[in-house]
């Protein structure tokens, strides 16, 4: 292997990821993430910060078995005033038998003399004492130099000698951190360069935050200037703006610019899969628009696009989308044409002549649709339905006569003040002798989880497949009015089922409660239809 092309991955997630507003790990969630990571081939997995909580304390008191990645605990350098042997902090590190260990220390003159109060020259002594203590114990230790670039514009000779004072001693990686998140890449790959005459590239790493948009970037610019370790986070989660984002990393270092970053075909094809994971973990929805791994990356949306990627997908396509775990998406919209149509249907597994004069009426009905308010590019299961109704493929597998919402607020028996939501429904569904009424009252949080809740009383009897589908999302948007109260209300609920899977659907009407059940009956139906629902069962009470 050629050593000067081998660029190493350090995962933060677990540690600097968790820093994010709104993510809590717990310790199942830690051990689940890091054996994926270690799936995956990263090289170094940090998981957290011995002695610093009790998630951390638990974790690394029982860790997970990694195959192939490194564990490492992170913390900081020794304090002033005591020696490396006999500090707390920098026993507890080494106390959690983690092969490596990452220690963060200040190079920014300013930090030194403001935040620690201490002469500079005894700053370097708490570097270079802690990274001796680590090896001088059997770990691998590694540098974390907090503020890098800031102290580096700032006096470059001291945040120099302290980087090189963390070499000297035996740092395994000098990891060169934008702590703030605000130099811009070509600042980064000017200073790296520098750096770089110091101490060989082979012993560099970099940090980097996202405030200025530019995490991926500078991570990119410092390894073209020499560095070999990256740190970074699944998904960019971090503080503040976030972290570099590995799975935007990984496929851009390997597959565009060549570098061996120890991650094989197979782990490659599982980036969208993770993504997801960790998401699914932290009950987040996926961003759609994320490089590679989002479910927009590879969609195409205008008729003209559409129409060159049926010929040949490089023609609009950086990668092939399945080199990352994920595919090509047509969306269907008022930009459709034909070819938007066609890629769409084949997509679904429908299969259309495409001289069949329905692809025309089915396009005109699209446009139609959108004009009326359907987005049917965030909602492809009212697509698919909407196509498959149009070719006469979709069942009716039960119609609703009538609901009713009712909304009680009220003070209750406590002298709380309460919101009460009661849905009733009438609902036709197929039974042993023919055709059931079944009406159903159902309680809810909120009007339409109690419609839902009702309908889906209705009808698990007859179809169990409805078993454990749930609503994920509910978004309403207000279309076309100067008074927002009286406008065309547009409402996309995302359903998953119990196997995972996610849909998304739409409905439109002047009346929310009206516009949600469109869309929630669309759910309902393609649930049924995409896992075979027979509408004549016996099943019913």
């Amino acid at each position: 292997m050629n050593e000067t092309n081998r660029v190493y991955l350090y995962d933060t997630t677990l540690r600097d990821g968790a820093q994010t507003s709104g993510v809590d790990f717990t310790v199942a969630d830690k051990i689940a993430i890091a054996q994926e990571l270690d799936a995956l081939g990263i090289d170094y997995v940090e998981g957290g910060w011995p002695g610093a909580n009790p998630t951390d304390n638990a974790f690394f008191a029982d860790p997970p078995k990694l195959p192939r990645a490194t564990f490492t605990a992170f913390g900081m350098t020794r304090r002033p005033g005591r020696s490396a042997s006999n500090d707390p902090g920098l026993s507890a590190l080494l106390d959690s038998q983690s092969p490596a260990v990452c220690i963060v220390g200040k190079t920014w003159d300013f930090h030194v003399d403001v935040a620690l109060s201490i002469p500079r020259e005894e700053n370097l002594s708490l570097i270079a004492d802690s990274i001796r203590e680590i090896k001088a114990r059997g770990r691998e230790p590694l540098f974390d130099a907090e503020h890098f670039f800031d102290g580096y514009k700032a006096n470059p000779d001291y945040a120099l000698s302290c980087v090189q004072a963390a070499y000297e001693a035996g740092a395994r990686w000098v990891v060169l951190c934008d702590t703030n998140g605000g130099t811009l890449p070509h600042e980064v790959e000017t200073i790296v360069g520098e750096v770089a005459k110091r101490i060989p590239g082979s012993h560099l790493g970099i940090h980097t935050h996202n405030d200025t948009e530019n995490a991926v970037s500078n991570s990119i610019a410092a390894v073209r200037a020499g560095v070999r370790l990256v740190q970074g986070t699944l998904n960019g989660l971090g503080e503040r703006c976030g972290n570099a984002n590995l799975l935007s990393l990984i496929p851009t270092l390997s597959v565009k610019m060549g570098f061996d970053v120890g991650i094989s075909r197979d782990g490659m094809s599982r980036l969208v899969h993770i993504s997801r994971m960790l998401d699914e973990r932290l009950n987040r929805t996926p961003n759609r628009h994320a490089a590679y791994v989002g479910e927009s990356a590879f969609a195409h949306k205008g008729g003209l696009h559409v129409s060159a990627v049926e010929k040949d997908p490089t023609s609009y396509e950086h990668v092939d989308p399945a080199l990352v775990g994920n595919r090509r998406h047509v969306l269907v919209s008022d930009q459709a044409g034909r070819s938007n149509i066609l890629a769409r249907l084949r997509e679904v597994g429908v299969d259309v002549d495409p001289r069949d004069d329905r692809v025309g009426l089915l396009v005109d009905l699209v446009k139609q649709k959108e004009f009326e308010g359907y987005a049917f590019d965030g909602a492809e299961a009212s697509f698919e339905l909407l196509a498959r109704r149009a070719l006469g493929e979709v069942p009716d597998y039960f119609r609703l006569a009538a609901f009713r919402v009712l909304d009680e607020r009220r003070w209750n028996a406590k002298g709380d003040l309460v919101t009460l939501s009661e849905a009733t429904t009438k609902v036709e569904v197929p039974g042993p002798g023919g055709t059931d009424n079944v009406m159903t009252v159902a309680e809810g949080n909120g009007p339409v989880n109690a419609l839902d809740q009702a309908l889906r009383k209705a009808l698990i009897p007859v179809y169990p497949a409805l078993e454990g589908m749930r609503l994920v999302d509910y978004k309403v948007r207000i279309l076309n009015a100067q008074d927002g109260t009286k406008a065309v209300t547009r409402v996309m609920i995302e359903t998953a089922d119990r196997h995972g899977n996610r849909w998304a659907t739409v409905g439109v009407s002047a009346n929310v409660i009206d516009a949600s059940f469109n869309a929630l009956s669309d759910s309902i139906t393609y649930c049924l239809y995409r896992s075979g629902a027979a509408i004549d069962s016996t099943k019913a009470a």
